[in-house]
């Protein structure tokens, strides 16, 4: 099965799960198809916190508010045109946050590579893998978009425990995961998107991102989502992260 083929029948499959639940109603009415590709992992935990870097327009937020309706959310999404879409979702939902920016080691402002495809937009250029792999996705363009370690903007007291952090940065992991590092003791789970390939430039793959985590006290549970080449190799996947038993 081709890469297109593929990912057209997962979508296939996707809408008609959407349609079925009354929650994700409201996220079709605006064009945003809640992640429930995600509904088995995230169903079995249960976290008073979700921080969610990388929003794009609330699709994993809105899974997680259908999920766990008691949950505080509070997310961070630099593009203009997303941040505009995931505020109009979660309008009137006083248990939902949204920060205009990029979670990253440092303050400031950084250059993002705009991709064609919005949601494959990086803060590292879009590489020569991700273009082949899923095509459709080559840079469009760039913006500046202001950015901020996660400590700057989230004191460790509002973060209510158990927290869950989900990464979905294409490519930018491990500077999110450094950006976060002063708070990462107060996370119970992290659940990241990385890749076993380069797809931008200057990527750190999936061992990368593990032993970092693995570094500051997480032990990898489990792959979800695989996503695989024309030829059937692993690209990247879905890693749930929890933190070592004391």
């Amino acid at each position: 099965m081709t890469g297109t083929l593929e990912r057209r029948c997962r979508q296939a499959v996707k809408l008609m799960r959407l349609l079925v639940r009354p929650p994700y109603w409201r996220g079709l009415r605006l064009g945003v198809a809640a992640g429930v590709e995600h509904t088995p992992v995230m169903k079995a935990l249960a976290p008073a916190t979700v921080v969610d870097v990388g929003a794009n327009v609330g699709q994993f937020s809105l899974l997680m508010t259908a999920l766990h309706p008691a949950a505080r959310i509070v997310a961070f999404e630099p593009m203009p045109d997303a941040a505009d879409t995931y505020r109009r979702l979660f309008a009137g939902n006083a248990n939902v946050t949204l920060h205009q920016l990029a979670i990253a080691a440092s303050a400031g402002e950084a250059e993002l590579h705009v991709s064609a495809r919005a949601d494959s937009s990086s803060l590292l250029p879009i590489g020569e893998g991700q273009r082949t792999i899923f095509p459709g996705t080559e840079e469009a363009g760039t913006m500046q978009i202001a950015t901020a370690p996660l400590d700057a903007v989230l004191p460790a007291a509002d973060i209510a425990r158990p927290a869950l952090m989900k990464i979905d940065v294409q490519g930018y992991e491990l500077e999110v995961l450094r950006g976060a590092a002063p708070l990462l003791d107060r996370f119970d789970h992290i659940y990241v998107e990385a890749s076993f390939v380069p797809l931008y430039d200057g990527q750190p793959l999936q061992d990368e991102v593990a032993a970092f985590l693995g570094a500051h006290g997480f032990v990898e549970q489990g792959r979800y989502n695989m996503s695989l080449d024309a030829d059937g190799k692993p690209v990247q996947a879905d890693f749930l992260f929890a933190r070592k038993p004391a």
